[in-house]
């Protein structure tokens, strides 16, 4: 459960002020899905933060598949005065009956885990929930659709040099573990040819690595197994070498980057979200955190099952001129968010 201290509500305001063109929200509808998850649950805490601070009128509309999880994860705002709540499962094909001027779509399988053991599942959700939506687009004339994709769209690499939006790599489309990659590939092309043949105005981003308070206790990637050891006293347990170069960006300003993209971005393109003072190695993000908690790195080695979860790419690391030319900038460099992350895990709950 997230603290909404004021130290918290100070930093969201902050990377409002990095939003060109924010009021052009004001008094607008937004549906967003996977309101819960690491990502857009940052999001709608902007918009929270834009209502009570700003009056901006905005119609937030959270779509999930537990109206019960989506109350414990806001638990300060209420349903039906803050928010609305919409029954949606990316898996299901279901027609939707909601209009909303604007759509931001991040509900998606991002655990590993999942993507190893419901390759099927991982691969159909990335596509059947964002159809759903996009005739729900068309039907409704939505302003704009904001499709959030994923690095791993990029393949792979034989360079560390950090990728644009155009410069793509190789997968291995008969591995069960690009039931990922390739997925989000197809739903990027499916915004394109929505795009071309009804007209509807889609704008992409392809987050990195993201970490901050948001991080959930079911979240298995690494970055959050090492967060959470780390903040308990434990040793931080690596099962590779941790060479893996990535790009990582703090919640909120990754926050920040979507809704400026949303305001933004050229329609049909896509823009990478990464902060280019935190593009590290997977070691270096467990240095740090051990540096930071006083605890230690411990080797192990992985087990086969965890070894088909793993991103196949060495090199994810993102180049964010694109986003940057837009006039947003991340405020949060790696050390400074690890050491906001650290601050939220110790802080009394509730």
């Amino acid at each position: 459960m997230i603290v909404y201290d004021n130290t918290y509500w100070d930093d969201v305001e902050k990377v409002i002020q990095c939003v060109p063109h924010i009021s052009e929200l004001f008094h607008k509808s937004i549906l967003i899905t996977g309101g819960t998850g690491l990502i857009c649950s940052a999001v709608a805490e902007l918009l929270f933060h834009l209502n009570r601070t700003r009056d901006a009128g905005i119609k937030i509309l959270l779509a999930g598949r537990s109206q019960e999880r989506m109350g414990k994860r806001f638990y300060p705002f209420s349903e039906g005065t803050d928010y609305s709540f919409l029954q949606y499962d990316a898996t299901k094909d279901e027609a939707l009956t909601i209009s909303a001027d604007y759509i931001i779509h991040g509900a998606s399988n991002a655990s590993p885990a999942v993507f190893r053991s419901q390759p099927v599942e991982t691969m159909l959700s990335n596509l059947i929930g964002l159809n759903c939506l996009m005739e729900m687009a068309v039907k409704n004339h939505t302003k704009r659709v904001l499709y959030i994709s994923s690095s791993e769209v990029y393949g792979q690499k034989t360079d560390r040099h950090p990728y644009s939006e155009s410069d793509y790599g190789y997968v291995d489309i008969l591995n069960p573990r690009a039931a990922y990659p390739s997925s989000k590939r197809a739903a990027e092309t499916l915004c394109a040819a929505y795009g071309e043949e009804y007209g509807v105005d889609t704008v992409i981003v392809r987050p990195g690595h993201i970490y901050g308070p948001s991080i959930t206790d079911s979240d298995d990637r690494a970055s959050a197994q090492f967060t959470r050891d780390a903040v308990q006293g434990e040793s931080i347990m690596m099962k590779s070498a941790g060479s893996q170069l990535r790009s990582y960006c703090y919640t909120l300003d990754c926050a920040s980057a979507i809704l400026t993209v949303l305001l933004n971005g050229k329609k049909g393109c896509a823009y990478n979200i990464s902060n280019r003072d935190s593009v590290v190695s997977v070691r270096d993000v467990a240095e740090m955190l051990a540096q930071e908690t006083g605890t230690r790195i411990e080797f192990c080695n992985p087990s086969d099952m965890e070894k088909k979860g793993y991103s196949m790419m060495e090199n994810s690391a993102l180049d964010a001129e694109k986003l940057e030319k837009t006039g947003w900038r991340g405020l949060y460099d790696l050390r400074t968010g690890i050491q906001k992350t650290i601050l939220f895990f110790k802080a009394p709950k509730g």
